[in-house]
């Protein structure tokens, strides 16, 4: 969903910005800024939107350094590797003209650095596989170049199985397993965020390692196809995983969604995997989106356009912007913190959720 139609750069600031009301909550947490916090699906730069820039505004970078965000899974983009090299240049320019803010994360070592000095990490991923296609030779050389996560399919599919909206829901390909069988050999993580659930199941089934669930939802309390059944969550849990939710319109049926929607999945999930197995993957921009007339016109026509390509999951709708309604600010996981905490979540479990337990699943899965 990263990708979209490229716009006018001037057009970002006008659709992304500051928020009034985005300084921290009042009812914030002490220990926030003790926390290493990692948010498994997130950009400082437009996300989720048809709109492009050529490098991070100074509004982008103000609002990475206010999130208290220590690390985010990157997502680079490309259906061949020229493209993947392509996004890769494109971020590695800004971490070289933005050191102060901005740092890549290859090891766990980098993600003490990037808490210690104050830096938004920045772990490069993938969404979809096919820049690996059947050369698996490539992941040696993409983790080379700093790729740490790689979600096996999207939404459709591809040569390694079936994404979550592919009617036939076939399971992992014999090219597929080899592929799982790399990452876990190269030390990167498998990601099953927009797998179908065949799929899924079956590369929890055949890792060696964890796997993470980098940006999904519960399907007992929604049922959108990227959301994940108790059977799979339970499974994943039982394996070391970790699912992140995401702050996606799939959280709720109908309508953009809230926080009070945002916590009844994480507290299902809770329910379902044990503390130890649930963070945040929001699917979003740190920057906040701003809602107006030229905002929803650029929505509207990048919702269109998936749904034309047949990209569009169940609830991508042209007229609800996609994030939850009072976390968009660039604060919004201190505010998630804020609300768990308000709900007698112990202080311990709400650190897992919104930092550590990913922090543990990158340390069981980077090791080679």
């Amino acid at each position: 969903m990263a990708a979209g139609l490229a716009m006018a750069p001037a057009l970002a600031p006008r659709l992304f910005g500051t928020l009034a009301g985005s300084e921290r909550p009042q009812d914030g947490w002490s220990r926030y800024t003790q926390a290493t916090v990692v948010d498994f699906l997130a950009s400082p730069g437009p996300f989720n939107t048809p709109v492009n820039v050529e490098a991070l505004t100074p509004e982008m970078l103000r609002n990475a350094q206010a999130s208290g965000i220590t690390a985010v899974n990157l997502t680079i983009g490309g259906g061949a590797p020229e493209g993947v090299f392509q996004s890769m240049a494109r971020w590695e320019r800004d971490l070289g003209r933005h050191p102060d803010v901005l740092m890549k994360i290859r090891t766990l070592a980098d993600l003490g650095i990037a808490k210690q000095q104050k830096k938004l990490g920045l772990i490069y991923g993938f969404q979809d596989g096919v820049a690996i296609g059947d050369d698996l030779s490539r992941v040696g050389l993409y983790h080379a170049f700093g790729l740490r996560i790689v979600q096996l399919t999207y939404n459709v599919r591809n040569m390694f199985g079936d994404g979550c909206l592919q009617p036939e829901n076939g399971g992992l390909t014999p090219l597929g397993r080899q592929l799982v069988e790399a990452l876990n050999a190269q030390g990167l993580t498998v990601d099953l965020a927009h797998c179908g659930m065949r799929t899924t199941a079956d590369a929890i089934e055949h890792s060696t390692k964890p796997v993470a669930i980098s940006h999904s939802g519960c399907r007992a309390v929604a049922d959108r196809p990227r959301s994940k059944p108790d059977d799979i969550l339970k499974r994943m849990a039982e394996k070391g995983g970790v699912v992140g939710i995401y702050l996606m319109p799939f959280l709720t049926m109908a309508g953009q969604p809230d926080s009070d929607d945002l916590v009844r999945h994480i507290e299902h999930a809770i329910n379902v995997c044990g503390e130890d197995h649930v963070g945040i993957g929001s699917d979003l921009s740190i920057t906040p989106h701003v809602v107006d007339d030229a905002y929803m016109r650029v929505h509207r026509t990048f919702v269109e356009g998936r749904i034309k390509a047949g990209v569009a999951a169940p609830g991508e709708d042209p007229a609800v912007p996609m994030f939850v309604t009072d976390l968009n600010v660039p604060q919004r996981m201190e505010r998630i913190a804020a609300k768990l905490l308000a709900r007698k979540h112990p202080a311990a479990r709400v650190e897992k959720i919104i930092g550590q337990n990913f922090v543990r699943l990158m340390r069981d899965t980077w090791a080679a």
